[in-house]
Protein backbone atom coordinates (compact mmCIF):
# COMPACT_ATOMS: atom_id res chain seq x y z
CA UNK A 1 0.00 0.00 0.00
CA UNK A 2 2.85 2.38 0.88
CA UNK A 3 4.57 1.53 -2.38
CA UNK A 4 1.48 2.41 -4.44
CA UNK A 5 0.98 5.65 -2.49
CA UNK A 6 4.66 6.56 -2.95
CA UNK A 7 4.42 5.76 -6.68
CA UNK A 8 1.42 8.08 -7.13
CA UNK A 9 3.14 10.82 -5.13
CA UNK A 10 6.16 10.67 -7.46
CA UNK A 11 3.91 10.74 -10.53
CA UNK A 12 2.04 13.80 -9.27
CA UNK A 13 5.30 15.54 -8.37
CA UNK A 14 6.73 14.76 -11.82
CA UNK A 15 3.71 16.21 -13.62
CA UNK A 16 3.79 19.34 -11.49
CA UNK A 17 7.38 20.03 -12.65
CA UNK A 18 6.64 19.34 -16.34
CA UNK A 19 7.08 22.19 -18.83
CA UNK A 20 3.92 24.09 -19.68
CA UNK A 21 3.48 24.94 -23.39
CA UNK A 22 2.13 28.38 -22.47
CA UNK A 23 5.58 29.34 -21.14
CA UNK A 24 7.20 28.85 -24.55
CA UNK A 25 9.04 31.68 -26.25
CA UNK A 26 7.19 32.97 -29.35
CA UNK A 27 10.36 33.83 -31.23
CA UNK A 28 11.79 31.18 -33.45
CA UNK A 29 15.16 29.57 -33.92
CA UNK A 30 16.99 28.82 -37.15
CA UNK A 31 19.59 26.10 -36.93
CA UNK A 32 22.14 24.79 -39.35
CA UNK A 33 25.37 22.93 -38.77
CA UNK A 34 27.28 26.10 -37.78
CA UNK A 35 24.86 28.76 -36.54
CA UNK A 36 22.00 29.10 -34.09
CA UNK A 37 19.71 32.15 -34.47
CA UNK A 38 17.00 33.68 -32.38
CA UNK A 39 14.89 36.46 -33.86
CA UNK A 40 12.34 38.41 -31.87
CA UNK A 41 10.21 40.82 -33.93
CA UNK A 42 8.68 43.59 -31.81
CA UNK A 43 5.13 44.87 -32.09
CA UNK A 44 3.64 47.38 -32.72
CA UNK A 45 5.24 48.66 -35.89
CA UNK A 46 5.77 52.41 -35.98
CA UNK A 47 4.33 54.42 -38.86
CA UNK A 48 6.30 57.47 -39.95
CA UNK A 49 3.62 60.10 -40.51
CA UNK A 50 3.50 62.29 -43.60
CA UNK A 51 2.74 65.98 -43.01
CA UNK A 52 -0.99 65.89 -43.53
CA UNK A 53 -4.13 66.85 -41.62
CA UNK A 54 -6.10 63.73 -42.60
CA UNK A 55 -3.43 60.99 -42.44
CA UNK A 56 -4.34 57.29 -42.24
CA UNK A 57 -1.37 54.91 -41.80
CA UNK A 58 -0.58 51.96 -44.03
CA UNK A 59 -1.98 48.64 -42.87
CA UNK A 60 -1.46 44.98 -43.64
CA UNK A 61 -4.32 42.54 -44.18
CA UNK A 62 -4.74 40.74 -40.86
CA UNK A 63 -2.83 43.37 -38.90
CA UNK A 64 0.70 43.61 -37.55
CA UNK A 65 0.63 40.13 -36.02
CA UNK A 66 -0.17 38.57 -39.41
CA UNK A 67 2.76 40.41 -41.01
CA UNK A 68 5.02 39.36 -38.12
CA UNK A 69 4.05 35.70 -38.63
CA UNK A 70 4.66 35.82 -42.39
CA UNK A 71 7.95 37.68 -41.94
CA UNK A 72 9.11 35.15 -39.34
CA UNK A 73 8.31 32.25 -41.65
CA UNK A 74 10.11 33.85 -44.60
CA UNK A 75 13.14 34.77 -42.48
CA UNK A 76 13.34 31.17 -41.34
CA UNK A 77 13.25 30.03 -44.97
CA UNK A 78 15.39 32.60 -46.81
CA UNK A 79 18.05 34.03 -44.47
CA UNK A 80 21.51 32.87 -45.51
CA UNK A 81 23.18 32.79 -42.12
CA UNK A 82 26.55 31.38 -43.17
CA UNK A 83 27.92 34.87 -43.93
CA UNK A 84 27.22 36.76 -40.69
CA UNK A 85 27.01 36.41 -36.93
CA UNK A 86 25.06 39.35 -35.52
CA UNK A 87 23.57 40.18 -32.14
CA UNK A 88 21.53 43.09 -30.88
CA UNK A 89 18.60 45.31 -31.76
CA UNK A 90 18.04 46.24 -35.39
CA UNK A 91 15.53 48.63 -36.92
CA UNK A 92 14.27 48.22 -40.46
CA UNK A 93 12.45 50.93 -42.40
CA UNK A 94 10.01 49.62 -44.99
CA UNK A 95 9.11 52.17 -47.68
CA UNK A 96 5.58 51.50 -48.90
CA UNK A 97 4.58 53.23 -52.15
CA UNK A 98 1.14 54.56 -53.10
CA UNK A 99 0.13 51.16 -54.54
CA UNK A 100 0.93 49.30 -51.29
CA UNK A 101 4.14 47.60 -52.46
CA UNK A 102 7.27 47.57 -50.30
CA UNK A 103 9.79 49.30 -52.58
CA UNK A 104 12.75 49.70 -50.22
CA UNK A 105 14.07 48.17 -47.00
CA UNK A 106 16.89 49.81 -45.04
CA UNK A 107 18.46 48.55 -41.84
CA UNK A 108 20.13 50.23 -38.90
CA UNK A 109 22.65 50.11 -37.15
CA UNK A 110 25.43 49.31 -39.54
CA UNK A 111 27.88 46.85 -37.96
CA UNK A 112 30.50 44.42 -39.24
CA UNK A 113 28.94 42.13 -41.89
CA UNK A 114 25.51 43.72 -41.47
CA UNK A 115 25.30 44.68 -45.17
CA UNK A 116 24.89 41.03 -46.17
CA UNK A 117 22.21 40.63 -43.52
CA UNK A 118 20.42 43.80 -44.74
CA UNK A 119 20.56 42.53 -48.33
CA UNK A 120 19.06 39.22 -47.18
CA UNK A 121 16.31 41.11 -45.34
CA UNK A 122 15.49 43.06 -48.52
CA UNK A 123 15.14 39.76 -50.34
CA UNK A 124 12.99 38.29 -47.55
CA UNK A 125 10.62 41.29 -47.43
CA UNK A 126 10.26 41.41 -51.23
CA UNK A 127 9.36 37.69 -51.30
CA UNK A 128 6.16 38.46 -49.36
CA UNK A 129 3.57 38.73 -52.11
CA UNK A 130 0.74 40.34 -50.12
CA UNK A 131 0.60 44.11 -50.47
CA UNK A 132 -0.06 46.67 -47.77
CA UNK A 133 -3.06 48.98 -47.88
CA UNK A 134 -1.21 52.25 -48.59
CA UNK A 135 -1.26 55.24 -46.28
CA UNK A 136 -3.66 57.97 -47.29
CA UNK A 137 -3.61 61.74 -47.03
CA UNK A 138 -6.94 63.37 -47.77
CA UNK A 139 -8.18 60.03 -49.14
CA UNK A 140 -5.35 59.96 -51.70
CA UNK A 141 -2.80 57.08 -51.43
CA UNK A 142 0.68 58.34 -50.53
CA UNK A 143 4.15 56.88 -50.04
CA UNK A 144 4.95 56.16 -46.38
CA UNK A 145 7.47 54.42 -44.14
CA UNK A 146 6.98 51.72 -41.52
CA UNK A 147 9.56 51.11 -38.76
CA UNK A 148 10.07 47.50 -37.73
CA UNK A 149 12.21 46.62 -34.69
CA UNK A 150 13.67 43.21 -33.97
CA UNK A 151 16.22 41.62 -31.71
CA UNK A 152 18.62 39.33 -33.51
CA UNK A 153 21.03 37.06 -31.67
CA UNK A 154 23.21 34.37 -33.16
CA UNK A 155 25.78 31.91 -31.99
CA UNK A 156 28.42 30.56 -34.34
CA UNK A 157 30.06 27.20 -33.66
CA UNK A 158 33.18 25.78 -35.31
CA UNK A 159 32.64 22.17 -36.25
Amino acid sequence: MRTILLFFAFCIAGFSWAQDLEDRDDSFIIENNKNLFKIDIKEPFLQVAVKCNDFNPASFEGGASAYKDILSKYMYTYLNADFYTLSGDFTFTLTIDATGKVVDVTGFPKVLNSEVFFDDMQYVVRRIKKNWAPATCGRQPVKSEMKLKMNFSSLSIDM
